[in-house]
């Protein structure tokens, strides 16, 4: 429990049992000034793993949801498909590459009014190796097409953010690959939620990157970002069109 908001951390896992276990832990270490634990719950979802992910995760104390359709956003839909009732949830990845004790400057954004908050790993501080060039490249580069488009100001489409529950129901994501943070942002920004970007640290990953670690990976992740952001482009814009004049009465 955060400021009176129940907290629950969804953690999407593929085939990291050597992080995942720390991860939870650090989560349920979290603690406010009165000493009382700030995450109440933490959700894996496993997606496929075949290493010993699920149990690391259940020995440190965290629930474990499976979800054998291998991506990124199938595997956040079947943690957020578990939650019975919170106010916040959370989203980290289980592999270290997050500052776990920062998830408080997210929280305190949720608790002062915004909708949603974002990590920005480009407004703090990325660790030497922690993110390859074309992760470089294409999340600028992403992040730039979005601020236009939507006349905002976007740094990073970073995966360590927080939304709050009914917000999060009514962006109805159905995204199951990569373009599920996209998705969840620019669906933010359409129906005018309060978002707020804060600086966040980025770490080098323990284990091998199942995106920016293979070519597949890196080509599968552009397509689907950029197929998302033209995808809910188009659709807004028939959406503006598709809306009647506004008809006076004289």
């Amino acid at each position: 429990m955060y400021k009176q908001l129940h907290i629950t951390a969804i953690i999407p896992a593929l085939n990291e049992e050597d992080a995942i276990g720390q991860v939870v832990r650090d989560l349920f270490t979290l603690q406010n000034q009165h000493g009382n634990m700030i995450i109440d719950d933490v959700i894996v979802a496993d997606n496929g793993s075949v290493d010993f992910t699920a149990l690391r995760a259940r020995e440190a104390g965290a629930q474990v949801v499976s979800e054998t359709q291998r991506g990124y956003g199938a595997a956040c839909l079947a943690a957020i498909n578990s939650i019975t009732e919170t106010d916040v949830v959370l989203f980290v990845d289980g592999d270290c590459s997050v500052r776990v004790s920062q998830t408080t400057l997210l929280l305190d954004a949720i608790s002062n009014g915004a909708d949603m908050v974002i990590g920005s790993r480009c407004l703090g501080t990325v660790e030497p190796g922690s993110m390859s060039l074309p992760q470089h490249l294409g999340n600028g580069l992403i992040a730039k097409i979005i601020s236009l488009l939507w006349r905002t100001q976007v740094t990073d489409i970073g995966p360590f953010r927080a939304i709050r529950y009914p917000a999060l129901q009514n962006l109805a994501m159905q995204d199951r690959a990569y373009g599920w943070t996209v998705e969840m942002q620019v669906k933010a920004l359409q129906q005018g939620l309060v978002v707020h970007e804060i600086p966040v640290d980025c770490l080098v990953r323990v284990g091998r990157s199942k995106v920016s670690g293979t070519v597949r990976g890196v080509i599968g992740a552009a397509c689907g970002m950029f197929g998302m952001i033209a995808r809910l482009w188009w659709q807004g814009r028939n959406a503006k069109k598709a809306t009647p004049p506004i008809e006076f009465n004289v």
